[in-house]
């Protein structure tokens, strides 16, 4: 469930019109008169929008198809889930431009477990949505497939739309799959989702290969020949190592966070970010709450054998399951996770892979709880007023915002041309 918190903050616009006296040519003060700086609060943020409005702020991973698709209403219409109107979920064009999003990798996830009729058909419906969704808004969106068409596309004050595969269970061990989903837009592959497959191993199931297989390794050289980008966010710590070996390109992590600050498997540990710095490659810290508090890992932890004991009690009565949970979760009322937190892990990766490493991977409309300050796509301008008040210089913020991502996306295009030469 959503949260329903939402941060209150003062309006700028009225301190942009109580200053406005001073930004006007030969206009002059009365003798005598002294001038009040605005808070300190407000300079930082007044600082993160300037630098947002000269960079791309590029977002790794929004689920925003599969949420139109899941929709109570809409289900899958993206002419019934209007960007235009405030949503429901976490996006909307409004709130796109209040946070100013630069470009966003618009992720056309699929589970892992659906076999009904084989992945590939609904990977393609998924396609189908995003690329209706970025045609649907030609004067905000548009579909972009290199690092030049999102440069592009933010000189035109527009968001740059890519797409990105979350599961290479969509290929269904196909190379030719492979290159059909990049010719349909697909500019990167998470590995695995969150089950192993004949090819990889992830992180949230059981390790079968102790990596990646030799088809693995043909998967990762493959994505380096198309200038595909390898995305390791889902996977274990040996294919993260296994795909470090074999890739000729930076890797990225679209929506991973460290895992010296929360222990969890989905986030990236010491010995790989410092790899990551050898590759080039960048990590996009994300704004999920159980991978950035320490303080929500281990509530999520103690909820376990509660479920557990629960239903060994009721079976299959979810009702009654629902109830109790409920019940215990009043009496233990769930910690929140802050954007002071997510700060924490984005200066923490720079402290272990550098500076040149670092980027943001919100995760929005892929998650159900929120990070307090965080809360929608609207807010990404707060984080980079903390950031700027822990004495991040503009040079560095425009890295995280997007010149990181725009450097590792140029520099797999660059090995691509060099290897289809080949």
């Amino acid at each position: 469930m959503q949260s329903s918190y939402r941060a209150t903050r003062r309006p700028l616009s009225l301190l942009a019109g109580a200053l406005s006296l001073f930004s006007v040519p030969g206009a002059t003060l009365p003798l005598g008169a002294q001038t009040t700086p605005p808070p300190a609060n407000a300079r930082y943020l007044a600082r993160a929008k300037r630098i947002l409005r000269q960079t791309p702020l590029i977002d790794g991973h929004n689920d925003l198809p599969w949420r139109i698709r899941e929709d109570s209403i809409a289900r899958g219409n993206v002419d019934a889930y209007d960007l235009r109107k405030r949503t429901p979920g976490h996006t909307d064009l409004d709130r796109l431009r209040k946070g100013m999003v630069g470009a966003q990798f618009w992720s056309v996830y699929i589970p892992g477990d659906w076999r009904d009729s084989g992945y590939a058909r609904v990977q393609l419906e998924q396609i189908d949505i995003a690329r209706h969704m970025i045609a649907k808004y030609p004067d905000q969106l548009a579909l972009a497939l290199s690092a030049e068409d999102i440069r592009r596309d933010f000189k035109q004050g527009k968001i740059g739309s890519l797409l990105g595969l979350e599961g290479g269970h969509a290929i269904e061990n196909s190379l030719g799959a492979l290159r059909a989903y990049y010719d349909l837009g697909a500019r990167y592959m998470t590995l695995t989702h969150n089950v192993t497959l004949d090819w990889a191993d992830a992180a949230l199931d059981s390790a079968k290969h102790n990596g990646l297989t030799p088809f693995g390794d043909s998967v990762v050289r493959e994505m380096n020949r198309l200038g595909m980008l390898v995305d390791l966010a889902h996977v274990s710590s040996a294919t993260m190592s296994d795909a470090l070996n074999v890739s000729q390109a930076p890797v990225i992590f679209s929506h991973s966070a460290a895992r010296a600050l929360v222990d969890v498997p989905r986030n990236v540990p010491d010995s790989i970010l410092r790899r990551v710095t050898a590759n080039g490659g960048i990590v996009m810290v994300p704004f999920v709450t159980g991978f950035v508090s320490p303080a929500v890992l281990l509530y999520d932890q103690s909820t376990r054998p509660v479920m557990k004991d629960l239903r060994a009690k009721y079976g299959s009565d979810t009702a009654a399951i629902t109830r109790e949970i409920n019940q215990w979760r009043a009496a233990h009322p769930e910690p929140r996770a802050t954007l002071s937190q997510v700060a924490d892990q984005i200066e923490y990766v720079r402290k272990v892979a550098g500076v040149d490493h670092v980027g943001i991977g919100g995760d929005f409309d892929g998650i159900t709880e929120v990070v307090q300050g965080l809360e929608d796509v609207s807010t990404y301008p707060a984080l980079f007023a903390d950031l700027a008040r822990r004495g991040w210089s503009d040079n560095d913020l425009r890295k995280l915002a997007g010149e990181n991502f725009l450097r590792v996306f140029a520099r797999a295009e660059a090995v691509a041309k060099r290897l289809q030469k080949k």
